[in-house]
């Protein structure tokens, strides 16, 4: 059957370009056959589409574009196949759910029509492969789903995907591309503008006069985050409001940087030492600031929340106390706050006494990560300290497990990124691939556990870095266990019977596996470390390596 003259796919694809997404990542099916015929009919001509990147793994897919906005603030469209290739995906698709960042997941349709139209079914998995609701399974973890079900309907849908994706708070979006659709003649109609979308919301004015009061009267005021720093200039103005006003702050499982390890109100990554007599606690973007269940303020303690979504509405249950809840963006909010709280006598006579406890506090993380270099197995005081050797002011690091800032501090805001709190393993390879591919000029490193390396399916990812000139260091921090499974077996019946054999039982990973050489096999740079002498060393060999334009991985025998 002759093709139209101008297709549908050809239509969708640079109205993709048109609303500034720059890369499409795809792990293609048979349902991709007019995108391909459009895209090369589009190789022909000069029209403006989005860069194809071929992606042999489908959550490999998802998090190199979730690391690309991470890096970049845009949105970027992932194509997948129908129904398994979809499913296939829903694990990273969760962690940008979860991390709040704008993404157009889009797959194929199982063909509709069984004969007749340009697309109707053709192999055998057409019948089975389809859906009663292909969208129902990801209905819990997008923002909104469609189906393009008209030649006319391309702009439309299109602008409609990416302004609900990037509105405040931004997630992902799904659209599914029936296969008659795309291969349809396009309709004449001219190319959509972006629309306009909302700015994110300011704070109330009068919520903040609240919460400055508290502020200049309180003595011991905290402040814990998690998120803050996706822009930014959220940790820029994080870091001046908390040095003036002196008031400490914890990042508590941060996913980006929001304040340096060696700035003076650093207080540590656990809220506990302060939470216990601290009678103001500012919560910033941060999902679980502390653990019911084994902390809470003190009595009689004031709680404030802010952020964009500060009741986390898409979490089914969640019941920290607040006394002030604020929905607004941080860049304004700490602005406003900086600008509605006056310097007063206690703040200035508190502020040496917490310069000299993140100093103690600095000596003490040191001394720790010295003594442990000096034992016969590499801990992870040692191993974060030892990436020094490697992390310059400049280096991107993207954290799935093992990095912390009390031993190895960062320096400017927008370096580090870490696994959403979704915790779905696999994500931290292929993020920082996406972020290598947005930011080639800057040094990439993951910092992955053994487990969340064998998750990120490493001969699919280092096949695509090898493909696109991806070059980064990945360091695994291999302790050969699911660390998270032993913590909580021992959490809960440290003195039972699991408790007895170390909470090893269904956590261990096994012994050996050298998986410096998976990366000998796509033509990088592997070493394995064992002993904690030779770690550093070891690390600027393979960093000098990715400088060269070599993959390099560094498989870490380490112990806890």
């Amino acid at each position: 059957m002759p093709a139209p003259g101008r297709l549908v796919a050809e239509e969708y694809l640079e109205t993709l370009a048109a609303h500034g997404i720059d890369h499409l990542f795809v792990n293609p099916g048979t349902d991709f056959a007019p995108i391909v015929e459009a895209l090369a009919r589009i190789k022909e001509s000069n029209r403006a589409v989005p860069r194809f990147t071929v992606v042999p793994h489908e959550n490999a897919a998802v998090a190199m574009a979730h690391g690309y906005t991470m890096v970049t603030g845009r949105p970027q469209a992932v194509m997948l196949h129908t129904n398994v290739g979809t499913a296939n995906a829903i694990n990273m698709l969760i962690n940008v759910a979860r991390d709040r960042t704008p993404m157009l997941l889009t797959s194929g349709r199982t063909p509709i029509t069984e004969t007749g139209a340009a697309g109707a079914r053709s192999a055998h998995i057409h019948w089975a492969q389809e859906m009663f609701d292909q969208a129902g399974m990801l209905r819990e973890i997008v923002k909104w789903d469609y189906e393009l079900r008209r030649a006319d309907q391309v702009g439309a849908v299109v602008a409609r995907a990416v302004e609900l994706a990037t509105a405040s708070p931004a997630g992902p979006v799904y659209l599914s591309l029936p296969r008659e659709v795309l291969a349809e003649a396009a309709a004449p109609t001219p190319l959509p503008s972006p629309r306009a979308r909302p700015a994110i919301a300011h704070p109330d004015p009068a919520a903040i006069a609240t919460l400055a009061a508290w502020i200049a009267a309180a003595a011991r005021p905290m402040i814990i985050t998690c998120d803050t720093g996706r822009d930014p200039a959220e940790a820029v103005a994080l870091g001046r409001l908390a040095e003036r006003l002196a008031i400490p702050v914890v990042p508590y499982n941060p996913r980006y940087f929001a304040l340096s390890g060696s700035h003076p109100m650093y207080a540590g990554p656990s809220p506990r030492p302060l939470l216990d007599d601290a009678d103001l606690v500012i919560v910033l973007e941060a999902d679980v600031p502390w653990l019911p269940s084994k902390e809470a303020p003190a009595a009689g303690a004031r709680v404030a929340h802010i952020g964009q979504d500060p009741l986390f509405a898409r979490y089914p249950m969640r019941s920290f106390t607040s006394d002030l809840t604020i929905a607004a963006g941080l860049v304004a909010s700490l602005a406003a706050l900086d600008a509605a709280v006056a310097t007063t006598a206690a703040m200035d006579a508190r502020r040496p006494v917490l310069t000299a406890g993140h100093a103690a506090l600095r000596a003490g993380w040191e001394a720790q990560a010295v003594r442990d270099g000096q034992g016969e197995a590499i801990t992870m005081a040692w191993f974060n300290h030892c990436l020094r050797a490697v992390v310059d002011n400049e280096t991107l690091v993207f954290s799935e497990y093992s990095f912390r800032q009390e031993y190895c501090p960062l320096a400017h805001p927008g370096t580090l990124f870490a696994l959403s709190p979704a915790g779905g393993l696999g994500w931290g390879l292929p993020a920082a691939m996406g972020a290598k591919l947005a930011a080639p000029e800057k040094q990439v490193i993951a910092i992955l556990g053994d487990g969340a390396y064998m998750f990120a399916n490493p001969t699919a990812c280092h096949a695509v870095a090898a493909e696109h000139n991806l070059p980064l260091l990945t360091v695994l921090f291999n302790n050969e266990r699911y660390g998270a499974v032993r913590r909580a077996t021992l959490d809960m019946y440290s003195d039972g019977v699991a408790g007895e054999t170390d909470g090893r039982l269904l956590a261990d990973l096994g012994h050996g596996t050298a998986f410096e050489r998976i990366m000998e096999a796509h033509g990088g740079y592997g070493e394995r470390v064992e002993r904690p002498g030779d770690l550093a060393a070891a690390l600027r060999r393979a960093a000098d390596r990715v400088r060269a334009g070599q993959q390099a991985v560094v498989n870490v025998i380490c112990r806890g």
